[in-house]
């Protein structure tokens, strides 16, 4: 078994089910389209939280500045290296950095462009040429180019939709090199709406969590789906001890 977690930051959860692509792995997943994120939903807090499957309340961070834990907690790049698993990631902003610790990542690509359409391309390419060499167990593949777009142009507006569309499109590049062997995740950190992402609001709080593989029943919606969920599903699917201090459950 291996996974890859794709992660389209700022992805609301009403925003691409008119596009064919996400409308072929939504009838091919088990999850929801409406999950919840973690309070606040900025970008670096979302992130530690589905690392680290614990709360804002319990890691510390609220704002995109990390800061270390007071009561430290294994994120999922650490359980995985502890039991022998080969770990990638793929992404372009630069505070992601802080979820892994150097030697525990057998390969890291961080693209240095602000998140474009070109951006996301360069790191779908990265990964497909990485995963078709060296077959890791666990991706993380981040595409920041919807995040950006939302920023720019405001949630739900057409060039925010055309990124979330061409997001997609990188997303089933890198299916391309997958087989039977892998499960995929599709999420977000975030929704927004206007040119933010700050408020306990449907628009800014609910996301897809959609796992797609063997393992989950095509087109099951999995009741009260949260992103702290997401850890320790991947790290039942690896055959990896899921850590008592984690509050996400294995959704498998």
């Amino acid at each position: 078994m291996k996974v890859i977690l794709f992660l389209v930051d700022g992805m609301r959860y009403d925003s691409f089910e008119q596009f064919e692509k996400p409308k072929r792995y939504i009838a091919e997943s088990a999850g929801s389209l409406r999950a919840r994120t973690v309070y606040p939903p900025i970008t670096l807090p979302s992130h530690v939280s589905i690392f680290h499957s614990v709360p804002p309340e319990r890691h510390g961070i609220t704002t995109n500045i990390f800061t270390p834990m007071a009561d430290p907690v294994d994120g999922l790049f650490d359980i995985l290296h502890a039991a022998g698993k080969k770990c990638a990631i793929f992404y372009n902003w630069d505070e992601l950095r802080d979820l892994y610790r150097v030697g525990h990542i057998r390969h890291s690509y961080m693209a240095r462009e602000r998140s474009s359409e070109l951006t996301n391309e360069y790191i779908a390419e990265e990964a497909v040429r990485y995963i078709k060499e060296f077959d890791p167990d666990f991706c993380f593949v981040y595409l920041g180019w919807v995040d950006a777009a939302g920023h720019d142009y405001g949630w739900m507006s057409e060039r925010y939709l055309h990124a979330v569309q061409r997001s997609w499109d990188c997303i089933y590049h890198v299916l391309g090199v997958t087989d039977d062997s892998y499960t995929t995740i599709v999420t977000s950190d975030h929704g927004g709406h206007g040119r933010d992402h700050s408020d306990d609001i449907p628009e800014d709080m609910l996301v897809p969590v959609l796992f797609r593989g063997k393992d989950f029943e095509p087109g099951k919606e999995i009741p009260d789906l949260k992103t702290i969920d997401i850890a320790p599903t991947v790290a039942r699917l690896l055959g990896v001890g899921i850590p008592e201090n984690w509050e996400g459950t294995a959704r498998v």
